[in-house]
């Protein structure tokens, strides 16, 4: 029984329980062991030579080989070949944080005097690396507005542009972005086309498949799901591989065997966690449509929201996490509503089994596009918990807010 390799006819529910593992590998242990190494013994001089003269698109994925612990273990290397299969890439890699994943597949492709779009609902990260990082090294970056149509997206390319970045849903506000008119807009230009996938996960959205070079994600939060590890996931198109490998390699900020343990364990259960946390996701949802003290949802699987047919087509389900919008309240009454909740946390992650509320303030990380300052803006994460138990919360908290 080899269970390694994806089955086009199996569901991606089976997929998940059954991909990156080789039971007769491994004594027949069910789970693909932590392999820790650093430092790997050569038994002749040639074989170390062959060692160094590695393919660096294949770091040794193909055959499972080790190297060098910096470039993966087999551990490593069961969860890249899984991420793939899910993500429809040609080769995926793993990262020390989601931000250092973003950060690779910008240096992949941007050297000095390139220009990059960006989505201005983009993660604050991302847009931190884009305003600091790359323009201290001679790249320039513009932002558009989330809910542009491809006509006017076209126009704030130029001659330089190398990279369009995308993130669908946006962070905060979560407008989804059309990836195949866009995909089709920079094919034409020899443009690459990045998408932040996080929010869906490779489950619910394949960018790859909607015409993306590159589908990166926040391991951190759904893949493995229970707010304690650290990992970033970059997985590209045939063309795009050999950018990320060489950039996966400057870096040298691989993750710890472990953490890619970890995340394989989260990867088993991925299914039915977020079908648990969209079911509640929307179940809260609705709840807050109807409170008086909601002015509006910002949830892209609500049929009312502005993009939602766009997510319809290209997505197969919602997560957790989504917006709401205060009516004005007094902020001390909104910050006594956050401190009495028992079942909400205020933590700025998410994707973990635990439900989060926080503030945000949406304007003051925008530039195209207009948020009102004196809305109150709320992230809602909607856990694991019992959705009952989390609304009886919410209600006793809501009744601490006052205008």
């Amino acid at each position: 029984m080899k269970n390694s390799k994806k089955n086009n006819n199996q569901h991606p529910e089976t997929d998940l329980t059954t991909l990156g593992r080789d039971p007769l590998r491994y004594d027949g242990a069910v789970n693909t062991p932590v392999v820790r190494a650093s430092t790997i013994l050569y038994p002749t001089v040639n074989a170390l030579r062959k060692s160094s003269e590695r393919n660096l698109e294949l770091h040794n994925q193909a055959e499972n080989k080790i190297t060098y612990g910096r470039h993966g273990t087999p551990t490593t290397y069961a969860l890249t070949e899984t991420l793939s299969s899910m993500d429809g890439a040609h080769q995926s890699f793993v990262f020390s944080s989601g931000k250092t994943a973003v950060l690779a597949s910008l240096l992949a492709f941007l050297k000095k005097g390139d220009h990059m779009l960006m989505v201005d609902s983009a993660y604050g990260p991302s847009r931190e690396l884009a305003k600091g990082l790359l323009k201290r090294f001679g790249v320039s970056t513009d932002f558009y507005d989330p809910q542009s149509n491809i006509n006017e997206i076209a126009k704030h390319l130029k001659p330089e542009t190398k990279v369009v970045f995308t993130e669908s849903p946006g962070s905060l506000t979560f407008e989804i972005q059309d990836i195949p008119a866009i995909a089709e807009l920079t094919q034409k230009s020899g443009i690459i086309l990045i998408t932040d996938n996080t929010w869906a996960s490779p489950l619910y959205c394949n960018p790859i498949n909607l015409g993306a070079d590159v589908s990166l994600q926040a391991g951190t939060k759904y893949l493995c799901g229970h707010s304690d590890v650290m990992l970033g996931v970059v997985s590209a198109n045939k063309e795009s591989s050999p950018a990320i490998a060489q950039a996966f390699e400057d870096l040298g900020a691989c993750p710890s065997p472990d953490d890619c343990y970890l995340a394989l364990r989260g990867i088993r259960t991925l299914a039915v966690r977020l079908k648990r946390h969209e079911k509640t996701a929307l179940l809260l949802a609705e709840w807050f449509s109807k409170r008086s003290e909601v002015i509006d949802v910002l949830h892209p699987a609500l049929p009312n929201f502005p993009s939602h047919e766009i997510w319809k087509r290209d997505f197969s389900g919602s997560s957790g996490l989504f917006g709401i919008i205060l009516k004005p309240h007094h902020i001390d009454s909104v910050e006594n509503m956050l401190e009495s909740l028992n079942l909400f946390g205020m933590g700025y992650s998410w994707g973990g089994y635990e439900s989060l509320a926080i503030p945000t303030w949406p304007y003051k990380h925008r530039e195209k596009s207009s948020w009102d300052p004196s809305n109150i803006y709320l992230r809602i994460h909607a856990g694991l918990e019992d959705p009952d138990d989390l609304i009886d919360d919410l209600s006793s908290g809501f009744k601490l807010l006052k205008s």
